[in-house]
Parts: C-alpha cells; structure tokens; sequence
C-alpha cells in the first residue's frame, strides 16, 4: 500500500492546492466586500488611480488568506495520509 499511497498523494496535493486557491480567492472576495472603502471589488496593482496603502493593504489581506489556507489543507491532507498509511507523508 506504501508505494500506492505514495504515488496517489502528488496530485490529489496538486488537486487540493488548485482547490484550496480557489477556496482562498473567494474568502478574499467576501473578505473585501466588507471592508473596502466603497469599492467591492478588490484594487488592480496596475490601477494608479487607486491609493498605494489600498493596493497594498488588499494584497497584505490577501496574502494572509492564501498562507492560512494553504498551511491548513497541507496540515490536513498530511494528517490524512498518516492516518490511512501509518506513515509521514513524503517530502
């Protein structure tokens, strides 16, 4: 089962990150929604006409979204594989 295992956790850990990006893009969105100035939408870096701290306050948030989610599903898809194989996932 080890070697089954092993060569089944490389893309469903491709699988979960594409769906965990997804997952951290629309918490963003709902994020933004609610504390952007008057704008639901959040800022385009390339955009001047919106303020350098707005830019960067929304890819701060965003960023910190990504990171925790992304550490939560590899936190759980790690623990999932130990769980069914006894083993540490492979590095």
């Amino acid at each position: 089962m080890s070697k089954v295992a092993r060569s089944l956790y490389t893309p469903l850990s491709v699988a979960t990150g594409v769906g965990g990006g997804l997952l951290a893009g629309a918490i963003f969105g709902q994020v933004w929604k609610r504390i952007g100035d008057n704008d639901p939408e959040p800022p385009d870096a390339k955009d001047l006409t919106q303020s350098a701290k707005t830019v960067f306050v929304a890819a701060a948030i965003q960023g910190l979204i990504v990171g925790l989610v992304r550490a939560a599903l590899q936190r759980a898809g790690a623990r999932g594989y130990r769980a069914v194989t006894h083993e540490l996932p492979p590095a």
